[in-house]
């Protein structure tokens, strides 16, 4: 069976790598599902959550903010500038975060994207909560 090599990686560190089956991720136009064999592409990413089925163990969510995503010959490549594992996202702190940017009523720039990085956030770890994956 053809497999995709993934690795997700921030600014500040690597998030996650291994072998997997799919990943699906946030672009400008749209959602992109990559399966091996995939013909290359390079696209710009959005806040979002990347998901992705490894070959082994269960689904690896990641809340992405901005960067690129990159494919060529089932290597998979997703440059971020900020990601985290929905795993090691704290639901009620990135609820509470959601609530107080929605609270603020602001509508600048840095309000608007602290609310779409706070519901991204919350995306991914409510994710992982009804796939039964959260400790």
């Amino acid at each position: 069976m053809a497999e995709l090599n993934v690795s997700v990686v921030a600014v500040d560190r690597n998030v996650w790598s291994g072998v997997a089956k799919s990943i699906v991720a946030k672009t400008p136009d749209g959602e992109i599902g990559i399966l091996p064999g995939h013909e290359p592409v390079l696209s710009l990413l959005v806040n979002g959550v990347v998901r992705i089925e490894p070959v082994e163990g269960p689904r690896v969510v990641v809340a992405v903010h901005g960067g690129f995503f990159a494919v060529d010959s089932d290597n998979v490549r997703v440059l971020a500038e900020v990601a985290e594992l929905g795993s090691d996202i704290d639901l009620d702190r990135a609820q509470a975060a959601l609530q107080r940017a929605k609270a603020t009523g602001e509508e600048s720039p840095e309000d608007i994207e602290a609310a779409r990085r706070a519901e991204t956030r919350v995306k991914a770890a409510t994710s992982i909560t009804a796939a039964g994956l959260h400790s």
